[in-house]
């Protein structure tokens, strides 16, 4: 019996270091561990979010498949991060990398760790931008909008810029 397959949207983010390098060893890692990626949007860069005195994010969204669960991929995905370097000081604060799991298939998921789609996704026109890239049309299983919809509604005015 072979394994289910699930389609997890993923977002990378980096604001420390050498960014495109740090996101490139992230995709590398995320395809040898968690499964291949299908898509890939274009690299955007955005003024941090949140905690706003810091350097500007190179973000990025993938879409990967994976056999494994979302708790699972989770977990691979902080190992992944640790071994790129990335050190929790501080919610919303400068990091070397960043992924966080978006969307996983069209579930709704809530933990003590992870909350499923993330909860701040149609808040961040740094997530939109590059999520309406590659997936224009997937539904929000709770906000029952589509990724292009919820970017035309998103009251973010932080500059998201596409790079080259």
């Amino acid at each position: 019996m072979s394994e289910p397959i699930h389609t997890v949207y993923l977002l990378l983010g980096s604001n420390l270091g050498d960014r495109i390098s740090t996101l490139r060893h992230a995709r590398e890692a995320i395809s040898d561990e968690v499964g291949p990626i299908l898509l890939y949007s274009a690299l955007y860069e955005t003024a941090a979010w949140g905690v706003t005195h810091q350097p500007s994010f190179l973000n990025q969204v993938l879409k990967v498949l994976t056999p494994f669960g979302a708790d699972e991929v989770l977990k691979m995905t902080q190992r992944i991060e640790q071994h790129l370097g990335r050190v929790r000081r501080e919610k919303w604060g400068s990091r070397v990398i960043d992924i966080d799991i978006l969307y996983f298939d069209s579930e709704t998921f809530q933990s003590e760790h992870l909350t499923i789609p993330h909860p701040f996704l149609h808040e961040r026109r740094f997530t939109l931008v590059p999520l309406a890239e590659i997936a224009p049309s997937y539904l929000h299983p709770v906000l029952k909008k589509t990724s292009r919809q919820l970017l035309e509604e998103c009251r973010d005015e932080l500059e998201v810029v596409k790079l080259v």
